[in-house]
């Protein structure tokens, strides 16, 4: 009898240890599981992360065919201006030989001319991945007045390039509506100071500042871009008469940028304009510069300024000498005057780098005989 008592207390007692071990077994389990879940809601927490869409195309070139680190350029592709982003591309692409990725920001519905312009024609060549924008980001954060100008979405995009490229340490901005006429590894190159997060073209440069840009009063100046009635602006203690920059063209370094949360800092003043109308009344550019301006004060690097020769786009007049022209590294047509347009500066400098629309949706406008040079 004693020997079955034995044996039944030594089962009972292997039964409480192996319960004892699942349980903490499974305690650790939980605490892991725990753990995993807060962090993913950490990190999932930023808006931009849910809303912005992730990576959904991509066109690789032949890996012999790129050189050294890659160099991401990202422009943005909408629908009425692709002409513009495909003479940028083919002015980049045959300019270098760098490894050079093409980051297009567009929309879902633009997804596929897109594809089908690069990779029907001789920018088949050229590696690009295509980024689909959700506009609704933008929720709350852009002011609509009467009688201006509908806004653009797609000009807001900049703002999110960590979130668009999340992978990515460094990164080149272009608007569409330029032409490169060098190497862009020399623009990527563009030193960075501690603690900028980007390299901008200040307006007041030699080269700008030499032509005035006829009917854009303080056009170089941040009094051009801010409310300085406004108390909330005077706070801050930014001299009216700093030079501004242009944000059509810029170097960034991203990591930095994730680690300033820049992207949130220009979402607080574009709410904070909504609510109470910050921008200058006379805006003399695209209300995307004033969040810069403010989030960028003196605090960013400066590019070479013959790495952003703007205003080609200010008047249909010549602005610049041809010998100018010709040896400025980058070409930008910003102002109304596209060199798409049926007036501009310089057409033949960009239909240089056009490569026509293989679906014949997009086509140059020209005035009559101006097409082939005939006046």
């Amino acid at each position: 009898m004693s020997f079955r008592k034995g044996n039944r207390t030594i089962h009972i007692a292997i039964i409480l240890l192996a319960a004892v071990v699942f349980l903490l077994i499974l305690h650790h389990n939980i605490l892991g599981l725990t753990d995993i879940l807060t962090r993913q809601s950490s990190d999932s927490a930023p808006l931009v992360f849910q809303r912005l869409e992730a990576l959904r195309d991509a066109h690789e070139s032949p890996p012999e065919e790129r050189q050294g680190e890659e160099i991401a350029v990202v422009i943005p592709g909408v629908e009425e201006r692709l002409g513009g982003l495909v003479a940028a591309i083919n002015s980049i692409s045959s300019n270098t030989k760098s490894n050079v990725v093409f980051y297009i920001i567009t929309t879902n519905d633009t997804k596929g001319h897109i594809r089908s312009w690069l990779d029907g024609t001789g920018l088949k060549r050229v590696t690009y991945k295509l980024l689909a924008f959700d506009t609704r980001v933008l929720d709350g954060k852009v002011r609509v007045d009467a009688g201006a100008e509908p806004v653009k979405p797609m000009t807001f995009a900049r703002f999110y390039l960590p979130s668009l490229l999340p992978e990515t340490k460094k990164a080149i901005y272009l608007d569409d509506d330029v032409i490169v006429q060098d190497d862009i590894r020399d623009l990527y190159n563009t030193p960075l100071r501690p603690g900028h997060a980007a390299a901008f073209s200040d307006d007041c440069d030699s080269v700008t500042s030499k032509f005035p840009v006829r009917g854009a009063a303080n056009q170089y100046n941040y009094i051009g871009f801010l409310d300085y009635k406004k108390e909330r602006i005077r706070s801050l203690g930014m001299r009216a008469n700093t030079c501004s920059f242009n944000p059509g063209v810029f170097v960034a370094n991203l990591t930095e940028w994730r680690r300033q949360n820049v992207t949130r800092q220009l979402e607080k003043w574009m709410e904070l304009d909504v609510a109470e109308e910050l921008y200058s009344k006379t805006l003399s550019a695209s209300i995307t510069a004033p969040p810069l301006l403010i989030v960028f004060y003196q605090r960013h690097s400066n590019l070479d300024p013959l790495w952003h020769v703007r205003h080609l786009g200010s008047s249909s007049g010549k602005r610049y000498s041809p010998q100018f022209v010709k040896a400025a590294k980058l070409l930008h047509w910003n102002g109304h005057f596209k060199p798409w347009g049926r007036t501009s500066s310089y057409p033949e400098v960009w239909e240089k780098w056009f490569i026509p629309d293989p679906m014949g949706q997009f086509a140059p406008i020209r005035r009559h005989g101006e097409a082939d040079g005939t006046k």
